[in-house]
């Protein structure tokens, strides 16, 4: 089988919405499938880390289907408030069907918009979340600096992304599954150019010490990484 980094071409703004929007249909069946559960749990550590609570105003930014917005919805509670954006508008409109099917309806308002150019006022948001979408945008400090733009003062951001494991062999086994798993199953979907560019993203994404340099960059006064499920996962926690 020829290497999923070997077909990958790269990734463009335009690239990157057309690819989630054609992946909206399977994207919830795969990710559960390929990680075998584990991506609830990581959800739900991502959003307990971004210290999200009951009455907050909430942000999921690059919110796909709308797993961490419903999540971050149960944290705030009737009296908060949570939005979710995305510039996939096929994502959104899973996202939006989702969270209908809940009673009572959750507090969420889904926006079509760009992590690049957050439509929101300074100091707008107690907490935010955002999963699987810094390895995808095309400007990672413009990114972080947007978020750190619309969090409140002493306000936290919770980001779960992929991650290169720094341990040769785990790194060779995360290979291995994604060319000889990840991508075949995908292929059966027809989507095998869709999930073979995970890897190179991989290649290229800032390492979790490189995130954390990153964010204090972009203005937040704390920032740390936790690796989780072996490295090949982590979320990066920052602070305004």
């Amino acid at each position: 089988m020829e290497p999923a980094s070997s077909i990958f071409k790269p990734m463009t703004s335009d690239r990157v919405r057309t690819l989630f929007n054609r992946i909206a249909p399977v994207y919830d069946q795969l990710n559960t499938w390929l990680s075998l559960g584990q991506h609830r749990i990581w959800k739900q550590m991502t959003v307990k880390w971004s210290g999200a609570k009951a009455g907050d105003t909430c942000l999921d930014v690059c919110c796909g289907s709308g797993d961490l917005a419903l999540l971050l919805a149960q944290a705030v509670g009737a009296s908060g408030r949570v939005m979710g954006i995305d510039f996939a508008a096929e994502q959104l409109a899973i996202a939006q069907q989702r969270s209908q099917q809940h009673y009572p309806v959750p507090p969420l308002t889904w926006l079509e918009g760009d992590a690049l150019a957050l439509p929101f006022a300074d100091h707008e948001f107690d907490a935010a979340t955002m999963g699987y979408g810094l390895r995808n945008v095309t400007d990672i400090p413009r990114s972080l600096k947007e978020l750190h733009r619309v969090l409140k003062p002493h306000a936290k951001a919770a980001i779960l992304d992929f991650h290169r494991p720094s341990n040769a062999q785990i790194r060779a086994l995360q290979q291995w599954y994604l060319d000889a798993i990840v991508v075949p199953a995908a292929q059966q979907f027809g989507l095998t150019e869709e999930y073979a560019y995970i890897a190179p993203s991989l290649d290229r994404f800032p390492t979790g010490a490189e995130q954390v340099t990153l964010a204090r960059q972009a203005g937040f006064v704390s920032a740390t990484h936790y690796p989780i499920a072996g490295g090949t996962m982590g979320v990066l926690v920052v602070m305004k």
